[in-house]
């Protein structure tokens, strides 16, 4: 694992919904307000000089395109969403450095990543993705673009898109190299764009979509993080009723292994730790934006150090 220069690396993995609130529309105005807060938040790490990677989440955006232009493959709409929110947070993360007279640049990387592809081919498409549609809807669009569709007794039926697992990501130099420079870096967004080898070596896309947390933590572990931040919407991990402060690697899979984190929301953020620490990382953090700056302190949160 490459070690950083200087100042070390944080990579943080912003909460999949970060640019849309609940009970917010997704409206261009309450994305950049939502930007701008997620921007203040981060000043924390900012001014501690830290080298910073961020990431984040895409699922409202794509399924909103996946929706308006359902003929267009969902790689290409992720690496659509990528540039957009990419563009609006580094837009946001810009201004408040410009008031704070601090000179440091933003730059966004359209990210691909490289997936398993007997994982993205074989595997059965488990991840919902954009709008419930009703039962008619969901009916024509089995038929006319072919999707796999569920229904969410109660609420509607969504589109499932294979979720394979991250191998690599393609441009992890040039974000290790950028962030070292002093340039903070978005990457990865929506759990960056999934591609596999064709038989002559070139890239090609794959419909599917992938967890970003599982991305980040590929990322981290490949360009030398020193820490892993998790942003989500709860200050601390619970365990049953048991809010977790600083735990251990083995700790935490022995919780993961009993059950304690449901697949379908903090699963996923446990199984990113685990990675990122068993492939060379040195701790990770989970907490929420509001928290972020006690965390970073040791006040916050919770830590999950590697084997000891």
């Amino acid at each position: 694992m490459p070690e950083p220069a200087g100042k070390p690396i944080v990579l943080v993995a912003l909460g999949g919904h970060a640019f849309i609130q609940p009970g917010q529309r997704g409206t261009i105005e309450e994305q950049r307000a939502n930007a701008a807060n997620i921007a203040r938040s981060l000043m924390t790490l900012v001014e501690k000089e830290y080298h910073l990677v961020l990431t984040h989440g895409n699922g409202p955006q794509v399924g909103a395109l996946a929706q308006a232009m359902p003929d267009v493959p969902l790689d290409a709409l992720v690496a659509m969403t990528e540039g957009s929110l990419g563009y609006i947070l580094q837009q946001s993360l810009l201004n408040e450095l410009r008031r704070r007279e601090v000179r440091r640049y933003v730059v966004t990387v359209v990210t691909q990543v490289i997936v398993d592809d007997a994982d993205a081919t074989a595997r059965a498409p488990v991840k919902p993705v954009g709008a419930f549609l009703s039962a008619e809807e969901a009916r024509a669009r089995s038929k006319t673009s072919g999707w796999t569709v569920r229904e969410e007794p109660g609420r509607g039926w969504r589109r499932l898109v294979p979720s394979p697992r991250p191998l690599r990501v393609i441009q992890r130099h040039m974000i290790r190299e950028a962030a070292r420079s002093g340039h903070i870096v978005i990457a990865c967004g929506g759990g960056g764009v999934p591609i596999t080898t064709g038989a002559d070596r070139s890239y090609l896309g794959v419909e599917a979509v992938i967890d970003k947390d599982l991305t980040s933590s590929v990322l981290a572990a490949d360009i030398g993080a020193a820490l892993l931040v998790i942003l989500t919407s709860v200050p601390q991990v619970l365990a049953g009723n048991r809010a977790l402060g600083a735990v251990t690697l083995q700790e935490i899979e022995a919780l993961h292994a009993e059950g304690h984190f449901p697949e379908g929301s903090m699963g996923p953020k446990i199984e990113a730790v685990i990675h990122y620490l068993k492939h060379g990382g040195r701790r990770a953090l989970i907490t929420d934006p509001e928290s972020l700056r006690q965390a970073i302190e040791g006040r916050a949160g919770t830590h999950v150090v590697g084997r000891i």
